[in-house]
């Protein structure tokens, strides 16, 4: 053989040996790649295994954390019957407590079983039945809300009134979203305040209901001008619009020319109606307002209301407001009064006075009054009544006189 050809046989041998090698190590790629994914069906198969199991656990702890739940709800309706106190904390009577512990039982128990059902009309905006809110300490507890009930209609404009102490303020932050309830049924524009998580609960308070404060320095921050205040819940907006939905909003409430004023700079009224205008920039349903003409005088209180009516009639704004101003509370169409921690007496206004704008000081009785049976038959009678025919025990005569129930002392 000549040396041509043996360089020949030598250089093909060396190049089947370099392609043999590459085989081999493709081979053992493969074969590595193969034994890699057995391991991961493997790993897989055992966390799949693992979440299945730690399921499994989550509902049982599930489980047993609702029954745990549920006897402690009864426990603590147990020592509520045992150590109730009123809202002024004073030691309730046995009776008082034990028609409460019911209460509570049977509101608690429609709530775990899943009675509540959500047959709201469509026109409702407000709706709570045995609304029941227990504020406990290491010492006591107290009963704020014992059984309230309440409807209200979109795009009423209602006033709440009563002492202090009656459950006014619990009730508006429940409806706020900055409280729970204890028991009983709440539902705000379709929505069941007790099913509700804690993002939806932000989300609520972003999109459904908007809230004024007494207090303007819960409403207004002293170091930003009007329209920069009423911007502020709108920060994830565009600036143009951001800009513009805030003019707008001064604009509607009548202060559009103190834009750019700060705190330091506008009277009571301006603030209260800048207050408005920022409580309304996300286009909320429900309006909120805690005693928005506490502190300031006559003529400033008119303006205000005046601007809730503008909001009510033109927007179609729910608006419900929480005061202890009798005078104001008679330019308003619907009247709840509350008593311990329940409605006890509506007041409608009468017709004729119905499409006027009432201003200054009212004399005249702008409306009749009701009182309020609740879903298990029972009213409250006010306190002066029973001493006007001298009332002094706990028992009553009750008879029916053609149409009317007739009460006498016994």
């Amino acid at each position: 053989m000549s040396k041509k050809k043996k360089t020949d046989v030598v250089l093909k041998k060396s190049v089947v040996g370099q392609m043999a090698e590459k085989v081999k190590a493709e081979a053992a790629k493969a074969e590595e790649a193969k034994n890699t994914a057995k391991q991961t069906v493997k790993e897989t198969e055992a966390a799949a295994e693992d979440a299945s199991k730690k399921a499994e656990e989550a509902v049982k702890d599930a489980a047993e954390t609702v029954k745990e739940a549920a006897e402690n709800t009864a426990e603590a309706a147990k020592e509520t019957a045992k150590e109730a106190t009123d809202v002024d904390g004073n030691p309730m009577s046995e009776e008082i407590s034990k028609a409460l512990k019911d209460s509570f039982m049977e509101a608690y128990k429609k709530q775990t079983e899943g009675e509540l059902e959500d047959e709201l009309d469509d026109n409702v905006m407000i709706l709570c039945e045995n609304l029941v809110k227990i504020y406990k300490t290491k010492e006591t507890e107290v009963l704020a809300l014992q059984g309230l009930e309440l409807r209200v209609e979109k795009g009423e404009f209602i006033a709440i009134i009563g002492s202090s102490g009656s459950g006014k303020s619990t009730f508006l932050n429940l409806l706020g979203g900055l409280d729970r309830p204890s028991a009983g049924k709440l539902y705000v524009d379709g929505k069941n305040l007790f099913k509700m998580t804690e993002s939806q609960l932000v989300s609520y308070k972003q999109k459904t209901v908007g809230f004024v404060w007494q207090n303007n320095a819960r409403n207004l921050l002293p170091y930003l001008t009007a329209i920069q205040n009423v911007e502020l819940p709108m920060l994830f907006c565009e600036p143009k619009e951001r800009h513009e939905r805030a003019l707008e909003l001064l604009t509607l409430v009548g202060m559009a020319h103190k834009k750019d004023s700060k705190l330091n700079q506008l009277s009571g009224g301006e603030q209260q109606r800048i207050a408005i205008a920022i409580a309304l920039a996300n286009r909320p349903k429900l309006l909120l307002a805690d005693e928005p003409t506490g502190s300031v005088d006559q003529k400033t209180s008119d303006a205000v209301l005046d601007v809730f009516r503008k909001l009510n009639s033109e927007l179609g704004i729910t608006i419900v407001i929480v005061t202890h101003d009798i005078n104001l509370a008679k330019k308003v169409n619907r009247v709840v009064m509350m008593r311990d921690g329940k409605t006890s007496i509506e007041r409608i206004m009468k017709e004729e006075f119905v499409k006027e704008q009432l201003h200054g000081f009212i004399e005249e009785d702008t409306h009749e009054e009701y009182a309020i049976l609740d879903h298990a038959g029972r009213v409250q009678i006010p306190r002066e009544m029973l001493d006007e025919i001298g009332v002094d025990s706990k028992k009553i005569r009750m008879t029916v006189d053609g149409d009317k129930i007739v009460i006498t002392k016994a």
